[in-house]
């Protein structure tokens, strides 16, 4: 099988991607912003021809390298696994006739107010939202459904440019911070309440072969917005609890309403006093490493069996859920240049035989803003055979391991 993978060197966990793909037997074609001689050695032996564009988000320039690659040979799939290429690359997938993800069920990932609105129509419970770029109709939703509201942009991903509003003058400059007064469009939600996680998938012709879910501590917004927070995300181990059965009933629905075939998916859900309410799906691996945790807590290669489905339409391996496995993010405390740690020691000495592996920017180094995300500076990732033992280890990391910054 011949395989076109989308941007194989950036971000660095993208290589996996090509790794996985070579290993189940694919013939792998590249294409990427970098020139070829800029990718380490192990991932140009992995990569089999390799395309080089100014932009892969540049759907021309996209398309004519797909072309030349199609001149040369017949070509299977073309994957992408990143938020921002999946709908360029659906659009060149269709107009190329390629098979994969089709350019509708990319948008309807993409665009938040269309996919509730989709979601809406299949009886799927979410938040009230609409999209728009004018000011009158923005404040119009918010007399019709009142505050709190989440106003992000209309393809956003995870937390970026979010924000929560309650009130008037709040959303008026929510809206201007987003230039709305001078044509963007933004996304504007209900604010649902409750606690936020993820249910996560890898499907083939729409039947879900593996499925995972993960928990979020605190909820996304607080998490990146407040300094002294050391925020969380957790994959449960307790997959097959009758708890958890109403997730994934609600995520297999929206998959099929949306007409996802053989790919991964990343679905977000809140439950609170409302009960279980749809947050948003992405077409793609979740973020943050969060396959890594999956492959930790189930000692098994999350990657490989992406490919497998990709290259010969099926799973292999089987979950062990013998491990919960979680991340905890680890902030300065304060903007500037990392001077040093305290508590790494103990860290090492405590908890050492459950660390999978940590990340600590040596001195000297940048530190990137509390919004940069759960890896954006220092950050653990543990697991442990019960949930709960591991929760209170990383409310213990939170507290005892400090990052200095002046």
């Amino acid at each position: 099988m011949h395989v076109i993978f989308v941007e194989p060197g950036f971000p660095n966990n993208q290589r996996e991607f090509v790794r996985a793909l070579s290993s189940a037997g694919a013939f792998v074609t590249g294409i990427g912003e970098r020139p070829l001689e800029f990718l380490d050695d192990e991932l140009r032996e992995w990569l089999g021809a390799y395309e080089q564009v100014s932009s892969v988000v540049h759907e021309p320039s996209l398309h004519e390298a797909v072309r030349r690659i199609q001149e040369r040979g017949w070509v299977d799939r073309l994957e992408a696994t990143i938020e921002a290429h999946i709908q360029p690359t659906a659009n060149v997938r269709e107009a190329c006739g390629i098979p994969g993800t089709s350019t509708k069920t990319a948008f309807l990932c993409r665009d938040k107010p269309a996919m509730k609105e989709a979601l809406r129509n299949a009886d799927i419970p979410c938040a009230m939202s609409m999209g728009t770029s004018s000011m009158e109709e923005a404040m119009a939703f918010a007399e019709s459904v009142g505050y709190p509201l989440i106003v992000k942009p209309r393809d956003g991903a995870g937390a970026a440019g979010t924000s929560c509003v309650r009130s008037d003058a709040e959303l008026k400059q929510a809206l201007n911070n987003s230039d709305v007064p001078r044509g963007a469009e933004v996304a504007l939600e209900e604010f649902i309440e409750g606690h936020e996680g993820f249910y996560d998938t890898l499907c083939v012709d729409g039947e879900v072969v593996h499925e995972f879910i993960c928990h979020y501590y605190p909820n996304v917004l607080e998490g990146m917005r407040n300094r002294w927070i050391s925020p969380q995300i957790v994959a449960t181990n307790r997959v097959a609890a009758d708890t958890y059965e109403e997730v994934k009933h609600l995520g297999k629905k929206v998959i099929r309403e949306l007409g996802l075939e053989t790919s991964a998916t990343h679905m977000e859900w809140f439950y609170g006093p409302k009960g279980l309410k749809f947050s948003e799906i992405g077409c793609r691996p979740p973020g943050v490493g969060a396959w890594d945790l999956y492959c930790a807590g189930n000692e098994m290669d999350v990657y490989g069996e992406w490919a497998n489905t990709i290259v010969h339409g099926r799973s292999v391996e089987q979950p062990s859920r013998k491990y919960a496995a979680g991340m905890i993010a680890l902030r300065p405390d304060c903007d500037g240049h990392i001077v040093g740690y305290e508590g790494v020691e103990d860290l090492h000495l405590n908890w050492g035989e459950w660390i999978i592996d940590s990340h600590f920017p040596g001195p000297g180094s940048k530190t990137q803003p509390v919004e940069g995300g759960f890896m954006a500076n220092a950050w653990v990732r543990m697991r442990h055979p019960d949930y709960d033992t591991l929760r209170k280890m990383l409310d213990t990391v939170g507290e005892t391991v400090k990052v200095h910054a002046r």
